[in-house]
């Protein structure tokens, strides 16, 4: 689309953004490391770590005191790194996160991030957009902007063409009929072209875009409860700590061992991985699904995406490509192809459609018109006056022109709304409502036209029926798969549109939708019974004629039966309906930014596939997640129980706080890249959705981690029990033993971060051999090193002893894991 108003050159505005800079409010500072320290010294775990080695220090030994030392640095250093990796994923959605704006440059349309925008920039603005910066407006129509969030003021203001008064300095928001346009206001009604006048600081705002801009890192419903629950334990260890310090320095008179006991159990009762491990993986979770073209703007819905049940799709643009056509033309005889000299009723029905368009066109069909009008050589003729958008009581757009002839209005518009604005008979309507039905059997989208006669005033003036207008928007390629793959992983998917009821079925049984039960209307809904609807639309999946108030019915109607419903919407009154539903979908590329800002997810590509190949992926990221956390819960229960149970037998300590330190640093990077790298089980898209009343991780995966951990926590004391009965050094027993629980951790993580199906030695693997490398590297030193020997109380075992000992360790941790695949082997 070019303009009478070219813009600016890409040079010039390259120049002026380099002097004004950027249209965008200041970026807040990005978390930096000494911010993650300082937080993460906060952490109960740290103060743990910090309480022991100011015990070794200056009452133990100063050797293991500075080990401790030395640890604790090293798991600060890897929780900075991880959350570090985190924030970078952030900061990426953010910028993918950025408000956009459609400009003219170089004499052409172009869409660009609004933060490149600068004064003089010729700036196309429409219903349900925000103002980017402070403008002019210059052309178009009369519009209607909320400026609530400048003014405090609910009412909406009208907006009047500056015509030569461009140049007039910005006034305070407020006020009706006046030509300025404020960065950060809302355009309720019409659309035009403005002049851009001040951008960034300058504005009345003082910025822009930080809502669309902001993705939304609000706690997800799993991070309270495990937040609470790490409270709760904490709290917990803390008073077993203090018991076991009294027990140990009143019984045996021994404060310092008694110190060194209790710290080492309250460490170990303390899976402080919990929050870490959640916000890790909702924050790669939503990077990794920015790379499906799925921008999540609530991390916490991550959670959420890949338990959807019910996906309610858009028509046009989502199943198909929405590059609207042209493809029909009814003037009252034939249904006819577009011509290539068209006849004096075609002209007039093209040129009266052109008329009933927004002259600087958004919507696709507007657009389309005016390619074939353009195409044809037909030209408007004459000077529009005012323009009236469609609205729910009106499903028509009507506009007003002047000409050479005088005044008339043009509407174009849904059928039955031109038919009755233009007063047909009852026989010429039945004829033309036949007409539309054929068309709508092809899938095609069929808008009416209508005109009045020109004259010297409008009053009075009747419409004149002209035609029909039929527009072509073929379905995308790879829908019929995607759909299949949706209704193989148990996802039903509903397609909600405002076409007519036939040009609906037509659409949704080309793209495998579900037709059995037929098409149900927005008129039938809008009659039926609030408490009803439910089990009317239960197995209906092609909703017609809908409204957005429609839209809204029918996600309350699919929630109230049990679904996990994912909506999605692009314009200005799809609000409600986005944010009612549990998991709103905005469109990338057409949606206003109301709808973007109501909705969780923004579909950058707008493609139902992304849809699907994000609900694939947001199952992956929550099986690992649930994984993760039964794998942090299970390793949990030997360290606690290692660390009372000797005490509790009259066995000398297993465990010290040295020991937990290192096990500490093979959980953290186990439990937040080597499971959240994992591929998704293969059969994951086969399964239906976990069910609505199932938590993501819930008791039954909490009674599994304490099973599988009290299998190793079993082993790990029979080997240190059997090393002391046996009358084997305490230092060779106690390194025995815990040589017996790094393997079985690592293989208990093995087993249950592996998917089915797939080779421990795959790619993705890669972190976790890297981390077991370490992992037995260090368990190496410290047993055969003598130095590091000493600092930890190890002794070199037995080699014969220690092959036993593994085995033991890899069928405790692994168990679980042949159990799986045993019985379920693909």
């Amino acid at each position: 689309m070019t303009s009478n108003l070219p813009g600016l050159t890409s040079e010039e505005a390259a120049r002026l953004l380099q002097q004004y800079g950027l249209n965008a409010p200041p970026e807040a500072k990005p978390l930096g490391v000494f911010a993650i320290i300082a937080r993460t010294l906060k952490e109960p775990m740290f103060f743990l770590l910090a309480a022991a080695a100011t015990l070794y220090l200056f009452v133990g030994d100063l050797g293991e005191g500075l080990f401790m030392v030395v640890g604790a640095g090293a798991s600060i250093t890897l929780v900075v790194i991880q959350e570090l990796r985190s924030e970078r994923a952030l900061q990426a959605l953010q910028k993918l996160a950025e408000p956009v704006a459609q400009v003219f440059r170089d004499g052409a349309e172009r869409r660009i991030p609004a933060r490149d925008l600068v004064p003089g920039d010729i700036l196309l603005v429409g219903e349900g957009q925000r103002v980017p910066a402070d403008a002019v407006l210059l052309a178009g129509d009369a519009l209607i902007i909320d400026e609530s969030i400048l003014t405090g003021e609910s009412a909406p203001v009208a907006k009047t063409l500056a015509g030569d008064g461009a140049e007039l300095a910005f006034p305070d928001p407020g006020g009706d009929y006046t030509p300025f346009l404020y960065a950060g206001s809302m355009i309720v009604r019409g659309s035009g072209v403005a002049r851009v006048g001040r951008t960034g600081p300058r504005t009345a705002v003082g910025g822009l875009g930080a809502s669309l801009a902001s993705i939304k890192g609000e706690p997800s419903p799993l991070q309270k409860r495990t937040g609470a629950l790490v409270a709760k334990l904490g709290a917990f260890a803390l008073i077993f700590c203090a018991l076991v310090i009294m027990a140990y320095g009143l019984v045996h008179g021994d404060w310092f061992e008694g110190a060194i006991a209790g710290i080492t159990l309250a460490i170990g009762l303390l899976p402080e991985e919990f929050p870490m491990v959640l916000a890790i993986f909702l924050a790669i979770g939503a990077f990794r699904l920015a790379g499906r073209n799925v921008l999540v703007r609530r991390s916490s819905v991550t959670e959420t995406l890949g338990s959807t049940s019910l996906l309610c799709v858009d028509k046009t643009g989502t199943l198909t490509k929405n590059r609207m056509a042209v493809a029909r033309l009814y003037t009252g005889g034939a249904i006819e192809p577009i011509p290539d000299a068209p006849d004096a009723e075609q002209h007039r029905l093209i040129q009266a459609a052109l008329r009933a368009s927004s002259v600087n066109p958004v919507d696709p069909m507007d657009r389309a018109i005016h390619a074939l009008a353009e195409k044809l050589e037909i030209p408007a003729g004459g000077t529009a006056i005012e323009s009236f958008p469609i609205k729910p009581e009106r499903l028509a757009f009507v506009q007003s022109w002047r000409g050479e002839s005088g005044v008339l209005e043009a509407a174009k518009g849904a059928p039955e709304e031109i038919f009755q604005v233009s007063q047909i008979s009852a026989k010429d309507h039945a004829r033309h409502a036949r007409v539309v039905e054929e068309m709508a059997r092809e899938g095609l989208r069929v808008l009416a036209v209508a005109a009045t006669t020109p004259r010297a005033s409008l009053a009075g003036a009747r419409y004149r029926f002209l035609g029909l207008v039929a527009f072509e928007d073929p379905i995308r390629e790879d829908i019929s798969d995607a759909v299949a793959a949706a209704r193989r992983a148990g996802i039903g998917v509903a397609m909600i549109t405002g076409d007519y009821p036939a040009t609906a079925l037509a659409i949704a049984r080309a793209a495998g939708i579900d037709t059995q039960a037929g098409v149900f209307t927005g008129a039938e809904i809008a009659e039926t019974p609030p408490e009803q609807v439910a089990e009317r639309i239960r197995n209906v999946r092609v909703f017609a004629r809908v409204t957005p108030t429609n839209k809204l019915a029918l996600v309350e109607a699919f929630k109230a039966d049990g679904h996990i419903v994912a909506m999605t919407g692009d314009g200005v009154n799809d609000g409600p309906a986005l944010a009612a539903a549990h998991i709103g979908i905005a469109m990338g590329q057409r949606g206003s930014d109301v709808a973007r800002e109501a909705a969780h997810i923004v579909l950058l590509d707008d493609r139902f596939a992304s849809i699907v190949a994000g609900v694939e992926l947001g199952r992956r990221i929550s099986s690992n997640l649930r994984k993760a956390l039964t794998y942090i819960t299970a390793i949990h229960v030997p360290i606690a129980g290692l660390a009372l149970a000797p005490i509790l037998m009259g066995l000398p300590p297993m465990l010290l706080p040295a020991h937990v330190v290192l096990m500490e640093l093979i959980i953290d990077p186990t439990c937040s890249l080597a499971f959240e790298a994992e591929p998704g089980e293969k059969d994951s898209m086969l399964r239906p959705p976990r069910p609505q009343s199932e938590p993501l991780f819930g008791t039954r995966d909490l009674l599994l981690g304490v099973v599988q951990g009290f299998a190793v926590f079993l082993a790990v004391l029979s080997v240190y029990v059997l090393a002391n009965g046996f009358s084997v050094d305490e230092r060779e027993a106690r390194g025995l033993a815990f040589a017996t629980l790094i393997i079985a951790n690592l293989t208990l993580a093995l087993s249950d971060a592996l998917p089915k199906g797939v080779s421990p030695f795959a790619r993705e693997n890669l972190f976790f051999w890297g981390i077991a490398a370490a992992a037995l590297s260090v368990l190496g030193a410290g047993l055969y090193f003598p130095p590091l020997a000493a600092l930890l109380h190890f002794a070199p075992p037995d080699w014969a002893q220690l092959a036993l000992a593994a085995l033991l360790a890899i069928s405790a941790g692994g168990w679980y894991g042949m159990w799986r695949r045993l019985i379920h082997p693909i």
